[in-house]
């Protein structure tokens, strides 16, 4: 299948003969291809006498492009594996990572993933081709307390790498997603497994809203926007690949030096909700406030009636106060 949508890439009208020929298939073989990638939501036309094309163009993810763009003190100590289709890359890196030992960071993109994982145990949705499914893994000695404000670091990290690949206007909302205009695009799931006081490891996983259509837009269960939309006009998905994974190099050498008080100052500066009043909901004990940012832990501020109270990671989320902001 990887193939035929290298062969379909390039938006020109294939005739299933041609593309028989080309894959050295039957053209039976080609029909019931053309028919598992309309099952995966890719919108193909078809016209008698000239044959398919992809009503959308599409990028496939290039492993040699994004390690070529990679800066070279990046390009040595990780490894990078694409794949056509998996269950969770989250999943999918840390099994790479054994297969391939050696390297600091272990990366693992999709073009699409079928059982993604979001926070609070929500579905990520990732249509096929149009968002970034990328995963690290991160090996950590000093225990999970370690790991106080990593994050928030990585939303920092994902805002800053898509400000390289143009995207302009983003901010945070507490604890990591990326925002444009109180739309989502993008989210960050952090799983720990190991010794918490010990030897652990940590895999990110960050979705990354690319080139969806309305119709897709529209499935996402909140209000949702697009990498192209924000930039008006197309962002090649190996060019933002490549910006992330140089970032989030960066950012851990960095954070793994002088933890999250590193960047604090940083996030709060993106902060979408900073001196607005707010309502924080923690496993269903509701609080309203004004956010006052973060501290150096990257706890959320909240001015109460009780006085500020600092709040932590865990089932928490965060959105306006009704009527009040």
């Amino acid at each position: 299948m990887e193939n035929l949508l290298k062969l379909l890439s390039d938006r020109e009208f294939h005739s299933g003969e041609e593309m028989g020929e080309v894959l050295g298939v039957s053209r039976a073989a080609i029909w019931k291809k053309i028919k598992g990638l309309e099952g995966k939501g890719l919108l193909l036309e078809s016209v008698r006498g000239k044959g398919y094309r992809l009503a959308e163009g599409i990028e496939l993810l290039n492993e040699q492009a994004i390690y070529q763009a990679l800066e070279k003190d990046i390009q040595k100590n990780i490894a990078l594996h694409c794949c056509l289709e998996t269950n969770s890359t989250n999943d999918l890196v840390r099994a790479f990572a054994k297969a391939a030992p050696g390297k600091k960071l272990h990366f693992c993109a999709a073009e699409h993933q079928t059982a993604g994982r979001g926070r609070r145990g929500r579905k990520w949705s990732t249509p096929f081709g149009g968002s970034i499914c990328l995963s690290l893994l991160w090996q950590v000695g000093d225990g999970m307390a370690s790991l106080e404000g990593l994050s928030l670091a990585v939303g920092l990290a994902v805002v800053k790498a898509l400000e390289s690949c143009g995207a302009k206007g983003l901010g945070l909302k507490w604890p990591n997603d990326v925002l444009w205009q109180r739309k989502k695009l993008c989210g960050i799931l952090l799983e720990v497994h190991g010794d918490p006081t010990g030897d652990c490891e940590v895999t990110i996983g960050i979705g990354v809203n690319v080139k969806l259509n309305e119709q897709q837009l529209a499935c996402i269960s909140q209000p949702a926007i697009d990498l192209n939309t924000i930039c008006k006009g197309h962002v090649s998905r190996n060019h933002v690949m490549a910006q992330l994974i140089n970032t989030l190099g960066h950012m851990l050498k960095a954070y793994q030096e002088g933890g999250f008080s590193l960047f604090h100052e940083q996030w709060n500066h993106y902060d979408v909700f900073m001196g607005q009043r707010v309502t924080l909901d923690a496993a269903g004990r509701r609080v309203d406030g004004c956010s006052l940012g973060v501290n150096e832990q990257g706890g959320l501020l909240l001015d109460t009636d009780a006085g500020v109270v600092v709040f932590h990671g865990g089932e928490v989320s965060l959105r306006p106060a009704r009527g009040r902001v």
